[in-house]
């Protein structure tokens, strides 16, 4: 009997199942403290000087960092790159954390004591405004004339620093890196027109095949963003790579992509898992609270875990989504069922939430998928998936579909572990 326990939100879930194999990720446990690392990293930057060698005294400097849904560490690294700042000759009051949104919600007041650690009533920081034209600034338009504009704050400063923790992502390839700015204080006309880079030209219609999980090289989404990235001209980038269980592993400082690409690689080596064969069943957990937040951050262990399951196959998600779907238009896209007049929509009038629409109905159309969550069964359903109350019903409703002796696997952080499977 395989047993193991499975976060859901803020509980735990006892996971029994014979024969099970359970997929985890290599351990990288921290080798020196937080703090360490992110002074280690600092002092031997990757692609760039040093800070002490760009930051002059009395600049203003915007660290952009990310919002509540995706934790960084940035409780450990802001105040030492306060602390750096200050040594280099700027003051508190000259310094700036831009909460990068995206599209997604204000912060609460309790979110950014959160984000700022024990700079906390210390340090100044706002949430980007990706709708208020007041707050934007063109920046120029891209090689096949995109528009970018982005939050004034990282234009109208001296100096940038971009934070983030690199992780997998479902059709960018990885998180962090470019991703700090764009979408995180793009315009939404940039943001979505960044993302809409994930469809063939019309005449071939369907998914790029290299906007997937993983890929950089050839991927049209991060080639997209990364090129509008690129115009605001950053001057330093510190990414983390965690471990599952939110601590630091490494930290990556320097350049925009020179530091980003070595976070991607560790990245890789850490969280993907090879697996023989495609398996019958995958019991998935996001990872709990905040991995399992919302949908829409609950959708990346969706996106994952199916790379486990044979075409047909079950997969029983677990994502409690205290928030309900993370963005007030993400369920209106649901009434599309039919993936031709979805994707019709999606082109005519693009949005990133319907793109996570779309990759979550294309799932539920390849897959039988179990949904363990606080939405009713209308709403599950209309998604295209089936309802059940808690794991063990789950389990029961999944027995319906499987041969005997099935291969089962389970994912308990599903939100950072990538299956690599030999389809067969």
């Amino acid at each position: 009997m395989t047993r193991c326990e499975l976060k859901y939100g803020h509980e735990v879930f006892r996971c029994d199942l014979p024969g099970a194999r359970i997929l985890t990720p290599s351990v990288l446990p921290p080798r020196i403290s937080a703090a360490d690392l992110v002074r280690e990293a600092l002092a031997q930057p990757l692609g760039s000087p040093p800070l002490d060698q760009i930051v002059r005294p009395r600049e203003k400097v915007t660290i952009v960092t990310s919002d509540i849904t995706r934790y960084t560490g940035s409780e450990h690294y802001l105040p030492i790159l306060v602390e750096q700042l200050n040594a280099c000759g700027v003051a508190d009051e000259d310094i700036l954390v831009l909460v990068a949104l995206g599209i997604h919600r204000k912060q609460s007041d309790a979110e950014h004591r959160k984000i700022l650690g024990p700079l906390s009533g210390r340090i100044r920081i706002l949430d980007h405004e990706c709708d208020d034209p007041a707050e934007l600034r063109l920046l120029g338009t891209t090689a096949g004339g995109m528009p970018v504009s982005v939050n004034r704050h990282v234009v109208e400063t001296d100096r940038v620093i971009v934070t983030g923790t690199v992780g997998y992502h479902y059709f960018a390839g990885f998180g962090g890196g470019r991703k700090g700015l764009v979408p995180g204080v793009a315009s939404r006309e940039t943001c979505m027109a960044t993302h809409f880079a994930v469809f063939n030209p019309p005449e071939v219609g369907g998914k790029h095949p290299r906007a997937v999980t993983g890929v950089l090289d050839g991927n049209p989404v991060h080639e997209a963003i990364l090129e509008a990235a690129r115009l605001v001209e950053p001057d330093f980038l510190l990414n983390t790579v965690l471990t599952p269980d939110k601590q630091i592993s490494a930290v990556f400082c320097g350049g925009l992509e020179a530091a980003h690409l070595a976070g991607c690689e560790l990245c890789r080596e850490l969280y993907s898992v090879p697996l023989e064969r495609p398996a019958d069943l995958a019991v998935v957990s996001c990872g709990g609270y905040p991995k399992d937040i919302n949908f829409i951050q609950a959708h990346k262990a969706l996106d994952y875990g199916v790379n486990a399951v044979r075409p047909g196959g079950t997969l029983i998600l677990l994502a409690a989504c205290a928030d309900g779907f993370g963005n007030k238009t993400f369920f209106d896209w649901f009434q599309y069922t039919d993936p031709a007049s979805f994707e019709k929509a999606l082109r005519s009038g693009y949005e990133i939430n319907g793109q996570t629409a779309y990759s979550t109905l294309m799932k539920a159309r390849s897959h039988r998928v179990i949904l363990v969550s606080e939405f009713g069964p209308v709403e599950t359903e209309k998604m295209g998936m089936e309802k059940a109350r808690n794991l063990d019903e789950a389990l029961h409703l999944a027995q319906s579909d499987l041969p005997e002796n099935p291969f089962t696997v389970i994912i308990p952080d599903g939100g950072t572990v990538l299956p690599v499977t030999a389809r067969l």
